[in-house]
């Protein structure tokens, strides 16, 4: 079981079974969104126990997709696309180990200028 949090305790989460490893979306909404690029492992919907759902404030951000974030503090959460079966949960929100690394970077052609991403991984453009 990996549990995770907002930075105000708002809402809090469970996820069961192993994490799949996650990846770094570089995109122009994720850095908006996060501050920085956005680092999420894709969970089976039915995998994620959302404690405080009430606390929870959802932005439309394309027809397809829609992304969590805490209404009272603001922390990113998840990254949901509305037709499939798995949803994204942020990294950053995990208060346990996660017992997984980085796997791929995503969008790089969308990153920020003021960073190089020197780790060796994948990297797909779009």
């Amino acid at each position: 079981m990996h549990r995770g949090s907002c930075l105000c305790g708002a809402v809090a989460f469970e996820v069961t079974g192993e994490l799949p490893p996650p990846d770094a979306c570089h995109c122009r909404q994720c850095r908006k969104q996060s501050g920085h690029y956005f680092a999420s492992t894709d969970v089976p919907k039915s995998a994620l126990t959302v404690h405080g759902e009430d606390h929870v404030a959802w932005h439309q951000s394309s027809e397809k997709v829609r992304r969590g974030f805490c209404a009272v503090c603001g922390s990113s959460l998840f990254w949901d696309p509305l037709f499939r079966g798995w949803i994204g949960v942020a990294m950053g929100a995990f208060d346990t180990p996660t017992e997984t690394h980085l796997a791929v970077h995503i969008f790089v052609a969308e990153k920020g200028d003021y960073y190089d991403i020197a780790d060796g991984l994948p990297q797909k453009p779009a």
